[in-house]
Formats: C-alpha cells, structure tokens, sequence
C-alpha cells in the first residue's frame, strides 16, 4: 500500500474491507473462519486479502471475538464551550455505565484524518464510535463510511450511516428572538457562528424564522468565529447601525460584542440588548449578566450514551427528543429605548 507521503506501508483489516466492501467485522469472521459469511462474500474478501498481501495481526483475528466494554469518541474542532462540555458529560455517562471513553482529538480534520482517527480506535476494539464534530463536513465524511460498529453523532439532523442525538438549537434560536421580540425589538441582528457549523446554521435558522414569524426583516448576518475577538468586531459594527438589539451564537462573542459596544460609546441594556448561547459559567458575572440560553450538557451526554447503548442492545431505549434550551434572563436585555 502507498501512504500518503508517498511511502509504503502494510496493508490493513480496514484496507481489506474497503477492497472487498464489506465490514472490518466480515473481514474479521473470514480470518476467524465463523459462519454466517456468504461463500461470494468469503470469496471476495479472500481475494482481497491476497492481492493486498494481507497479513492478519493478532489484534485483528480478535475483532469479533471479545467485548472491550470501549467506546470510542472523536472530537475535531477547538476547545469550545459546548463541545468541550458535552465531552465530560459523556465521559461521566459512559463510566457511570461502566464503560471507557477512547478519545481521539483533532483542531482541524479531513476525511483521511478522520478515517484514520476512525481506524485506530476500531484497533482498540471499541464497541461504538461517538463523533462530536466542528463541521458539516466532519460528519459527513465519517457518517457515510461502513465502520463494522455504530456510530453516534451530535448533530441536529440525521446523516448517513449514524444514529444521531441533538441539542434543538433552532427552538433555542426561536426562544432567544422572541424574548427581545416581546421587549418591543424590531431591528435585531444576528451575530453567529462560522458558517460550516451545524449548530451556527441551525441557530441561524431559527432567528430568521421567528424574525419572519412576527413580520420583522432579517437584516445581513454577521458571521463570527465563535471567539471574543469576533464579538468584538461585530460589536462596534452593530454600535454604528440603527439595531437595538442582538442575538449571538454563543457567549464568548457576545463578551466581545459588549466591548464592541462600549468603545461605540453605547451601554448594555440602556442603549443595546444583548441574548447571548451557552450560559458558560462567566455568564452570571458579566457586566450587566447576560441573558442567554442555557444547555443541558448533562442530559446531552447521558442522551448520547443512551443512544450507543441503544445501538449496541435491543434491550436500551434510545431518547426521542432533541434537548430544548432554556431562556435565562439576567440583565443584559432590555424594552427598546434607542431609536
């Protein structure tokens, strides 16, 4: 085989199986010589495993054989709030069910690194792989592989081969506008998130819905990259606009966006409300405490080890639902007074 640095390097179970497509497992039952493979399919992946000059490791043989009571979990992207959250909270899911967490992270990830991430942890013999991702793109590359075990995702919507479990941000979006709605807000922009992230473009889908449910114009979106620095940006940009209010994708921007505000010479809540995402635990202390929209980061990781148990036994219940924010109202929003 000829790596991608051009190197060579020796054939693995999972080049086998895409050779053959089929699963690592089919692959695996064939070296273990298990019944239940098609003479065709035993055929195929035979083949495959002699024109790869595949040698079996002992690691291999044991694919299907053994239980490791692993999961394993793949996290691309920073160490952002939620998704940094969600993975403790899993964590302490997965050991309350007596399970280890195998974690691969990586800040940026294409489709090779992730079937690479995918593979070593296969390797590892975990019984399910979560895949906390920063991007459409993310999940789509790893969604749409035959991994030979389940695969759970955070994600809004279903995708591909994996099961999925959700935060509602779209209702959380909702929520948001309709609190500085009801405050007597006409012109409330949008600050969000980078634009390849599903929970940024869900957010930014509820905001335009609720905005055209009242009969309010969605006016140009300011995008973000989730940090303060953005916020700030986006801060002094809405200081020179005719806006009294914003809805920001996440709190560390909307940190940003009162600082942007204050340089503008404007106050927060008498000149400008602010609904921010998240309630990070700074949140609470900010000056004035900003109103936003709090996750339940605790259920979200019981609900994804629910789901891998679900996925890994007729016996687990999967959870139904996406996880709705809740509105936490402090000081930060306002009645409009600003012309």
């Amino acid at each position: 085989m000829i790596a991608d640095d051009g190197k060579t390097r020796a054939a693995t179970i999972f080049d086998v199986a895409r050779l053959a497509g089929v699963s690592h497992q089919t692959v695996s039952r064939v070296l273990n010589d298990l019944p239940n493979v098609r003479a065709s399919t035993r055929e195929r992946v035979e083949k495959a495993i002699a024109q790869l000059r595949y040698t079996p490791s002992q690691a291999a043989r044991a694919l299907v054989t053994r239980r490791s009571r692993t999961i394993g979990l793949i996290q691309t992207g920073g160490p952002d709030y939620g998704p940094a959250t969600t993975l403790l909270h899993f964590n302490e899911a997965a050991r309350e069910a007596r399970y280890a967490v195998s974690i691969a992270s990586m800040l940026e990830a294409d489709a090779a690194a992730l079937r690479s991430a995918a593979e070593l942890l296969l390797r590892q013999n975990v019984e399910a792989i979560v895949l906390i991702a920063a991007t459409v793109k993310d999940i789509a590359s790893l969604a749409h592989e035959e991994l030979g075990v389940p695969l759970v995702v955070v994600a809004p919507h279903e995708e591909g081969n994996a099961a999925t479990v959700a935060i509602d941000h779209y209702a959380g979006a909702r929520a948001a506008v309709a609190h500085l709605a009801e405050l007597g807000h006409t012109e409330i922009r949008h600050v969000a998130g980078p634009e390849e992230s599903l929970d940024a473009r869900e957010r930014m889908r509820g905001w335009r819905d609720e905005l055209s449910a009242r009969g309010l114009v969605a006016t140009a979106v300011l995008s973000g990259d989730w940090s303060p620095s953005s916020g700030y940006e986006h801060g002094r940009t809405l200081g020179a606009s005719t806006a009294t209010a914003a809805f920001v994708a996440n709190d560390q921007m909307s940190l940003g966006v009162f600082h942007g505000l204050r340089d503008m010479g404007l106050t927060v809540p008498h000149d400008f409300s602010v609904v921010g995402y998240d309630d990070i635990p700074e949140a609470a202390h900010l000056s004035p405490p900003l109103t936003t929209m709090r996750q339940d980061f605790v259920r979200l990781g019981g609900d994804v080890m629910a789901a891998v148990l679900a996925q890994l036994s007729d016996d687990a219940v999967a959870p139904q639902s996406a996880i709705v924010p809740q509105l936490i109202v402090r000081d930060s929003a306002a009645k409009a007074r600003r012309p």
